[in-house]
C-alpha cells in the first residue's frame, strides 16, 4: 500500500539443516513436524503483524482522520535517504485494519506453503523477496509517498511458488504452482499501475523477487540435474 504524504550458487539452507538432523529424524515424524513448523511459523508472523498494527492504532489515537499512523511513517519513502530504513520495516506495517485484513488470508495460505518446503528455505526466499521489493519500491515509487504493507511479500511468495518447480524440474512443486496459479493468478494484475493509493511498485518488485528466489534456491537441484546428465552412460548398439 502507498500512503501519500550474495547468495552463492550452492546455497541450500534446508539441505544443510537436513544433513545435520538426518540421523535423528524419521521420515514420518519429519513430515509431520514440517507441517507443524510451517503452521506455527506463519501464524506467528501474521500474529506479529496484528500486534504491530494494534500498537500503531494506540499510538495514533489522537491523530487527525486520514493521517499516516505513527508507525506507518517508518515505511519506504522513495529516493529519500531517510526512507531507506523503510525497506526493513514496510512489510510489517499497514495503513489500517482493512489493509491488514485484506492481506491476511493470502499471507496465511501462501506463507504456509512456502514454509512447508522447509523453514530455512522459506526464510531465505522471504529475505530475497523482502530486499528486492523494498529496493525496487525505493527506486521507483512516487516522490512524497510512503509505502507500507506485506502485500509485496504476498506477491513474492506467489511467484516463488509458481516458478520454483519449473526451475527445479520438480513435478510435485510444478503441480502445486499450477494450483496456486489457478486460485491466485488473477492477483498478478496488481503489478500494473492502478489506484494511486496502492503500491503497485511493491507488488511488481515483490513478484520479481519471488522469481529470483525461485531461481537461486533451485540452484543445487539444477546442478545435480546437470551432473546426472553428464554422468549418464550413452546407449550402445
Amino acid at each position: 500500500m502507498s500512503v501519500s504524504g550474495g547468495v552463492g550458487a550452492s546455497f541450500d539452507p534446508d539441505r544443510i539443516s537436513g544433513l545435520r538432523g538426518n540421523a535423528s529424524s524419521g521420515i514420518g515424524s519429519s513430515r509431520g513436524g514440517s507441517w507443524i513448523r510451517a503452521a506455527v511459523g506463519i501464524l506467528g508472523f501474521v500474529g506479529a503483524l496484528y500486534v504491530i498494527e494494534g500498537v500503531d492504532m494506540v499510538l495514533s489515537y489522537d491523530s487527525p482522520p486520514g493521517s499516516v499512523g505513527e508507525l506507518d511513517a517508518a515505511g519506504i519513502e522513495p529516493r529519500e535517504v531517510s526512507g531507506l530504513d523503510g525497506i526493513l520495516w514496510a512489510p510489517l506495517l499497514h495503513g489500517g485494519w482493512d489493509h491488514l485484513f485484506a492481506n491476511t488470508l493470502p499471507l496465511l495460505v501462501l506463507g504456509f506453503l512456502v514454509l512447508l518446503s522447509g523453514i530455512g528455505r522459506g526464510i531465505a526466499a522471504t529475505a530475497i523477496i523482502w530486499v528486492i521489493a523494498g529496493v525496487g519500491t525505493w527506486l521507483t515509487g512516487s516522490v512524497g509517498s510512503v509505502h507500507v504493507g506485506a502485500s509485496s511479500i504476498v506477491f513474492g511468495w506467489l511467484t516463488y511458488l509458481i516458478c520454483r518447480g519449473w526451475f527445479a524440474r520438480n513435478v510435485g512443486q510444478i503441480a502445486v504452482g499450477l494450483v496456486i496459479l489457478v486460485f491466485y493468478g488473477s492477483m498478478l494484475w496488481g503489478v500494473l499501475p492502478s489506484d494511486p493509493r496502492i503500491s503497485w511498485q511493491g507488488h511488481l518488485f515483490g513478484a520479481v523477487g519471488g522469481v529470483l528466489a525461485g531461481w537461486v534456491l533451485s540452484s543445487d537441484e539444477r546442478r545435480r540435474r546437470r551432473g546426472a546428465s553428464v554422468g549418464r552412460a550413452l546407449p550402445t548398439r
